[in-house]
């Protein structure tokens, strides 16, 4: 294909790397292609098709062949979020309702990736791809390239009414929320935290009881220990860490995050990083 790129044209070259493509598959299925081979052919496949994209990014629009415009939207990024679409946004992928998508961070950062985003339910629906633009709707959101820390993204104009809706899809539960107000001399007050539902919680939704669940699995450990299967360590482990799985949040959760109470969260004035008056703490 690559051979023959500048001789048989941009859409033809594009039509046999498909086809080489779909050929690959197949054969995986029939049991005729192993695994790693096929696993080549698709390394190839993006390679060569990025060399197609780079090809028309240099055509006039207006002679771009059919075919071809929809190839830039083959190269976008997806970014694997932690939430439920059906949990907190449900509009969206019942009726396509779109709401302000943005980075809320790094924002002293040019984005130089084009992505949609996906939640972390099990479903293909579980998605964002279509964003508010100034005239149009547009398929791919600027992003930011990620590193090792959290990137975080607001999804403005939800609110209680999604809530409502959010339905336990993939026994996701309620997300933690915050009540923010404007401080009086600037900054902002984080008034009240309310805790997400745990996983306990949601099992309860659905006839699940944790003392049951608890129990049935010291019972099999047991078994195993007794069978010389698992260590007496081993067992102990196992049950500490069932236990905190269902203490702990529906989300993904870091270790910090498993730790946090809202409970020891007194009210706090956050004040701007140009306010040099001293941050004021209050108990609640």
């Amino acid at each position: 294909v690559t051979r023959h790129l500048e001789g048989r044209g941009l859409t033809e070259s594009w039509h046999d790397l498909l086809h080489v493509k779909e050929e690959a598959q197949k054969m995986f299925e029939l049991g005729l292609l192993e695994l790693d081979v096929k696993a080549s052919v698709e390394a190839e496949f993006w390679r060569v098709a990025e060399e197609i994209r780079r090809a028309t990014a240099e055509l006039d629009p207006a002679e771009m062949p059919d075919d071809l415009r929809g190839l830039a939207s083959e190269f976008t990024t997806q970014h694997l979020c932690n939430f439920s679409v059906f949990q907190s946004l449900l509009d969206h992928w019942s009726f396509g309702a779109l709401f302000p998508v943005v980075p809320i961070h790094r924002l002293d950062e040019r984005p130089t990736l084009e992505g949609s985003l996906v939640d972390i339910t099990c479903d293909s629906d579980g998605k964002i791809e279509h964003f508010i633009d100034r005239r149009e709707v547009k398929d791919v959101l600027e992003l930011h390239p990620l590193n090792d820390d959290n990137y975080y993204l607001g999804i403005f104009l939800v609110g209680a009414y999604q809530e409502i809706l959010g339905d336990l899809h993939n026994l996701f539960g309620d997300t933690h929320a915050v009540q923010v107000s404007l401080g009086p001399t600037g900054g902002y007050l984080i008034d009240h935290v309310v805790a997400g539902d745990t996983v306990t919680e949601v099992l309860n939704y659905v006839s699940y009881n944790r003392d049951d669940l608890v129990a049935k699995v010291r019972k099999y450990t047991e078994n195993a220990l007794r069978a010389g299967r698992i260590t007496l360590d081993e067992s102990r482990q196992l049950l500490h860490a069932y236990e905190e799985g269902l203490a702990g949040y529906t989300y993904l959760e870091r270790e910090v995050d498993a730790k946090f109470h809202t409970s020891s969260h007194p009210l706090r004035l956050v004040t701007r990083a140009d306010n040099k008056e001293p941050k004021v703490s209050t108990g609640t």
